[in-house]
């Protein structure tokens, strides 16, 4: 008899926003029945807030700037056992989380990551992808990880998330997820995704000096050495 694979319900979207109330109907119809939006308004002028509150999302409010701010910010609101994060901007497609979730779920990884594929004009910038080709391969040397994108759709389970003790709040805070997650010893898997063009303009990556700010942000990420706590962190991920 063939064995039916289930969905986990018990799943928080973390989906840090500033100004994205345009984007916002598009990307919460696309969560998954049963999970829960977590948006964290970081600032936003444009009533993003009020937009995500109507449509059924938890609102978190984060004044301090910065996308780890947000992202943690939502990490530490989240009461679900598996935690996705999602950009916010309608570039991501959030219902493509769920075979994430379920490899996550049922052992076949610890973290897992979108590669991003741009669709269409405008997806995804040269520059943007020029600074995300050289972290990843300073990725590898720091770790030996052979990932090729460090994309902001994820999953995977909260405490062990939180056990990491992720200190960046700016543009290094999803690198510092993966290269404390490999240290700790995780398996960390990478599938494509489709990449659409954003609605609004980049935060982070829109310029190349919002760009070259990134990459700074992540070498300085890279230059941490591995914790003395990463056995404890392993096990937790267990």
């Amino acid at each position: 008899m063939e064995s039916v694979t289930t969905t986990p319900t018990d799943v928080d979207v973390v989906l840090p926003c500033l100004n994205e109330a345009e984007a916002l109907p598009w990307v919460l119809a696309r969560i998954p029945a049963g999970w829960r939006a977590v948006v964290v308004d970081n600032g936003s002028t444009d009533g993003s807030a009020e937009v995500a509150r109507a449509l059924g999302a938890t609102v978190v409010h984060e004044p301090r700037r910065g996308f780890g701010a947000a992202c943690h910010a939502g990490l530490t609101a989240a009461t679900a056992d598996l935690v996705c994060f999602c950009d916010c901007d309608a570039s991501l497609d959030p219902s493509l989380l769920v075979p994430f979730v379920r490899e996550v779920h049922e052992g076949g990884a610890d973290l897992v990551l979108g590669r991003r594929r741009p669709r269409g004009r405008g997806a995804w910038p040269v520059h943007a992808r020029a600074g995300n080709l050289a972290l990843a391969r300073m990725l590898r040397r720091r770790t030996g990880l052979r990932l090729h994108d460090l994309g902001p759709l994820r999953a995977a389970r909260r405490e062990p998330l939180l056990a990491l003790g992720l200190t960046d709040r700016r543009s290094g805070y999803p690198l510092q997820m993966v290269v404390r997650a490999a240290d700790a010893g995780w398996r960390i898997a990478e599938h494509d995704v489709p990449y659409l063009p954003r609605t609004g303009a980049s935060k982070v990556t829109g310029t190349w000096r919002g760009t070259c700010q990134a990459v700074r942000d992540m070498r300085r990420v890279l230059a941490e050495a591995p914790g003395s706590d990463a056995r404890a962190e392993r096990r937790a991920v267990r």
